[in-house]
């Protein structure tokens, strides 16, 4: 939801119109009148650049300062752009975000080892024990939805840091409950409170860096993503068979609060509109006048703002599920990476069932597995930072080398894999063939998982730009519902299709959706010359 406003002669600001999109159209960018003495000073991004001069911007605008507008009035290097910041300062901003997003994956895949010991303890079926991975993925699909846009406009930083003390007391409540309801209570507090880290670090990376500069941070966000959903089954294995059940939680927590307080310290407002609004504040804290005595109150020419109210938090929920519905390009590409995500928290489920039915693997091995989701996460993630080199390489005078089209390319190509591997791991998890040849086949649906998440977050980024998050948001609700129900089906579809016939349908299903990206590339331009969100933005 974008939303804008003026400041009136008083300092105070004037409510406008919602426009049905969610969009507010700023009055006129001047205003003074007689009686206050005062003027209104738009400013736009551009002053966030480190050349930027106050007073010459002043003089553009025909207005005179008494006395003249030093430009060093504030402190300019606290309100610079963050696309400007060194990349020593995106490195350690990023840092406690990436070590967020890594924790938020890992205590999704952790939850699904302690499975034996908490089953036998509580009498409920495998069903009713994912249940919790259902309900923490539901956090993750609904809460972005609301805090996506709060986050824009009252900016990352205390979004990160309430969003971190919420995800410690949910996993402390994991740790401590003695009873399934109490579980399962606090995993959706978990799920809500880690959310935030899993969807909100990609508009972070999106803050830092510029389209044609944003593939390599995305592309170790990502992998922060996908190896974090290995290390939570790989150290959880362990963890069980050594610890007990109960330590799956307490390591999460003491992680959870070394990341919380990283993000304290080294973690940095990265939204431009929020530093905008800061320097303007700082400016207006100077009681600059003009030579005839009107006071100078400086506003942000484009900005968002929010009321904390029902209907207000309703639009925001609603513009999301506005682009799901009315945006091809949304819909479809949210099909795609659903099916994807739901086919990597399946695996939560069925590595341990198969593994452990026909190899008679332990809580250890079958957690050692997921070092293959590690590995090829990392593999991933190698491809994609030397596919964009590479790319320009092969076609360097290409001109639309670098439109968002043309960066499903290796997607396009990559994501194959996913079905592959799919049909690889059900027909040859027997008994008479190798363990390894299963564990392998996990490997490559990894590959595929991770082409396709990191495919939707550029996309998505470079399409829709100033509504990414909105449309980031929309798919990442159903991403995460309908990654909340496979494990409920697991069991059952295995043990009523069988092995092979579930391999078969889902490997069918992903060969179909392949086609997806294919017809973006080729017809995705033309599509998005349609769109009242993206048409504007080629």
């Amino acid at each position: 939801m974008n939303v804008a406003y003026e400041l009136s002669s008083e300092g105070k600001e004037i409510n406008s119109a919602h426009l049905s999109d969610g969009t507010v159209m700023l009055s006129s960018a001047q205003k003074s009148t007689k009686d206050s003495k005062s003027l209104s000073v738009p400013l736009g991004l551009e002053a966030l650049d480190p050349a930027f001069q106050l007073s010459e911007y002043l003089r553009s605008h025909r207005i005179e300062s008494s006395p003249a507008a030093n430009d060093d009035l504030v402190d300019t290097k606290k309100f610079r752009s963050p696309f400007t910041w060194s990349t020593s300062h995106k490195i350690i901003v990023l840092s406690g975000a990436f070590m967020a997003s890594t924790l938020a994956a890992y205590s999704a895949g952790a939850y699904a080892l302690a499975s034996e010991p908490l089953r036998h303890q509580w009498k409920i079926s495998d069903m009713k024990f994912n249940a919790g991975i259902t309900i923490f993925v539901a956090g993750f699909g609904f809460t972005p939805m609301i805090l996506a846009p709060v986050s824009e406009v009252y900016g990352r930083y205390w979004v990160f840091l309430g969003s971190g003390v919420v995800f410690f007391l949910g996993t402390l409540g994991c740790a401590i409950t003695k009873s399934y309801a109490g579980m399962m209570v606090a995993r959706l507090i978990t799920g809500c409170g880690a959310a935030v880290f899993a969807t909100l670090t990609g508009g972070v990376v999106s803050d830092l860096y510029r389209k044609d500069n944003r593939n390599t941070p995305m592309a170790l966000y990502s992998l922060s993503i996908m190896a974090g959903t290995g290390l939570g089954p790989l150290v959880s294995g362990i963890v069980v068979d050594r610890l007990g059940a109960r330590w799956i939680f307490y390591l999460q927590l003491i992680a959870i609060g070394v990341t919380v307080v990283v993000l304290l310290l080294l973690f940095g407002e990265t939204s431009s509109p929020c530093c905008l609004r800061r320097l303007c504040h700082a400016l207006n804290k100077k009681q600059l006048r003009t030579l005839s005595g009107e006071r100078l109150y400086f506003f942000p020419s484009t900005t968002k703002t929010l009321k904390l109210e029902v209907a207000i938090i309703w639009r925001s929920f609603a513009f999301p599920l506005k682009l799901l519905a009315t945006e091809p390009v949304v819909f479809w590409i949210s099909v795609w990476v659903s099916f994807a995500w739901a086919i990597l928290y399946m695996q939560f489920n069925s590595i341990g069932i198969v593994l452990r039915s026909v190899y008679n693997f332990n809580s250890t091995q079958v957690g050692a597995v997921y070092t293959t989701v590690i590995v090829g996460s990392v593999l991933s993630a190698i491809l994609a930072i030397l596919e964009g080199p590479i790319r320009r390489r092969l076609f360097p005078n290409r001109s639309s080398a670098d439109t968002p089209e043309q960066r499903l390319l290796s997607p396009c190509i990559q994501s194959i894999l996913l079905p592959i591997g799919l049909f690889w791991f059900m027909l040859s998890a027997k008994a008479d063939i190798p363990w390894i040849s299963p564990v392998l086949a996990i490997g490559s649906c990894t590959m595929g998982i991770f082409s396709i998440y990191l495919a939707v977050f550029n996309y998505l980024a470079d399409t829709y730009h100033q509504y990414a998050s909105s449309a980031l948001a929309a798919q990442s609700m159903c991403r995460n519902l309908l990654a909340g129900i496979f494990p409920l089906v697991t069991s059952s579809m295995i043990r009523n299709l069988t092995l092979a016939g579930t391999g078969g349908l889902l490997g069918g299903l992903g060969l179909l959706l392949a086609i997806i990206p294919w017809l973006l590339f080729f017809f995705g331009r033309k599509i998005r010359a349609n769109s009242p969100f993206a048409k504007e933005l080629d």
